[in-house]
């Protein structure tokens, strides 16, 4: 009787799993459809920071995504991105949101974001409170001829790392992009 019931728990098992089977396949089915879209294969316009992929157009600066939502920056940081359709001829305008943690005024008093786009430096502002905070800045049309553009970002200064964080911390930033004019 014991040999029943061990083959009777391994037969049940068994069937558990391959029960179970077909939930585990469907999982990566749908991971590779999401793969092979054609979007995901292409430079988007404005990047949300989280999402696992725009991860290759963050070219550096950037820390692992935190509460899969946004992302730490150095004092220095880049990205690029696919211009909007037509900005070659009118233009676009830069939007950065991001956010200031309290500790980070508290200490530096006042953080100075610049940025450039291949090269053309755009109108720097100044943040004196923490917060939710929103960059922009117009971004001439011949900055944006190209299929695919470099936009680098500048802190003034950033925290340096300490003992309770070894990271170089500037800004918590959650989407970067172009909007057409």
């Amino acid at each position: 009787m014991r040999r029943l019931t061990g083959n009777t728990t391994i037969s049940l098992l068994a069937l558990a799993l391959i029960a179970g089977a077909p939930g585990c396949k469907r999982s990566p089915k749908r991971v590779q459809v999401e793969a092979t879209e054609e979007t995901s294969t292409s430079l988007a316009t404005m990047v949300h920071v989280a999402d696992p992929r725009a991860s290759v157009q963050l070219v550096k600066g950037f820390y692992d995504v935190e509460q899969n939502a946004w992302r730490w920056t150095m004092q220095k940081f880049s990205v690029t991105l696919r211009p909007p359709a037509g900005s070659a001829q009118k233009g676009a305008v830069l939007r950065v949101q991001f956010a200031i943690p309290d500790p980070v005024i508290e200490k530096l008093k006042s953080i100075r974001l610049a940025a450039n786009v291949e090269g053309v430096p755009l109108e720097g502002q100044e943040y004196t409170k923490p917060g939710e905070q929103v960059y922009t800045a117009e971004v001439p049309a011949k900055a944006l001829g190209a299929e695919a553009v470099v936009v680098d970002f500048a802190l003034d200064k950033a925290l340096m790392p300490g003992a309770s964080d070894q990271r170089e911390l500037g800004v918590v930033v959650s989407t970067i992009g172009f909007e057409a004019k």
